[in-house]
């Protein structure tokens, strides 16, 4: 699909598939470093069958040289205007057997999170999620569950919204593509995780993108926005940790501008 092609998919359904954004002779490197620093690093608080990384940029760069690429940036970008930022990176892998999550929309649609914007919703594009699909994604192995077109609602399950979170909804479907294609949707598109019946991982990074103008400081440990909003009000946020400067510097350089907000010296 054409640039334009690809933006209408996304600003009708709020989903849409990039193919072949990692190399195919590239992405077996990516994945297996993904899935060994998941086993050292993953999250405890994860639900079962979940690999799990918040902050996994500051483990792992092995997907570092591909989050500038053009194609990507160049979407990106005709979303959400230029000097975009990343908001999150994480480590996510269905491991067989794992269960179906319930309907969400990511940060900041969420209503369980303190930093949420409060429905009812703008109709307008905020922030973008994005998973690197290091395995294939497949309907057996746990290709995300989406609810395409649900991106124009003004709320979602995680609002009390009349939608049952843990239900089966009657328009869902998985997003599916390729070992090293990114499905990249608006943030506000309803999905869950997706059941692995498979005997391997699926595997993936997510990495969600901002525009310049959205506040991330309550993700920051240390920030006032997170000392109001979260600690003072005992509040649930999701906490993304800095970027040391030593792995900051090694980013390849057309990648170091949507990561520099997060450097700061390590204090873990």
């Amino acid at each position: 699909m054409s640039l334009d092609q690809a933006l209408q998919h996304l600003k009708i359904d709020g989903w849409y598939v990039m193919e072949g954004i990692i190399p195919a002779n590239e992405v077996d490197a990516v994945r297996e470093s993904v899935e060994q620093v998941t086993v050292v690093h993953r999250n405890p608080n994860a639900p079962d069958g979940i690999g799990h990384v918040p902050g996994f940029i500051r483990y792992d760069q092995s997907i570092a040289p591909y989050l500038a690429d053009q194609r990507m940036l160049a979407l990106v970008e005709a979303l959400l205007g230029p000097h975009v930022r990343v908001s999150f990176t994480t480590g996510t892998i269905n491991y067989p057997g794992n269960e179906r999550g319930g309907w969400h929309s990511d940060w900041p649609f969420n209503q369980n999170n303190a930093g949420h914007i409060p429905a009812p919703y703008p109709d307008a594009m905020m922030h973008i999620t994005t998973l690197w699909m290091l395995s294939p994604f497949t309907c057996e192995n746990g290709g995300t569950l989406i609810v395409p077109g649900s991106h124009r609602s003004n709320n979602n399950p995680t609002g009390n919204n009349g939608i049952a979170p843990d239900s089966p909804y009657p328009t869902e479907m998985q997003a599916t593509g390729r070992a090293g294609s990114v499905l990249v949707m608006d943030s506000r598109m309803w999905h869950a995780t997706a059941p692995n019946r498979t005997g391997q991982p699926r595997t993936s990074v997510v990495v969600r993108y901002a525009p310049w103008w959205l506040n991330l400081d309550v993700l920051m440990a240390g920030s006032d926005e997170r000392a109001r909003i979260v600690d003072e009000a005992g509040g649930t946020e999701n906490k993304v940790p800095p970027i040391p400067p030593d792995v900051y510097d090694a980013f390849p350089n057309d990648v170091k501008p949507l990561f520099r907000h997060w450097v700061r010296e390590d204090t873990l």
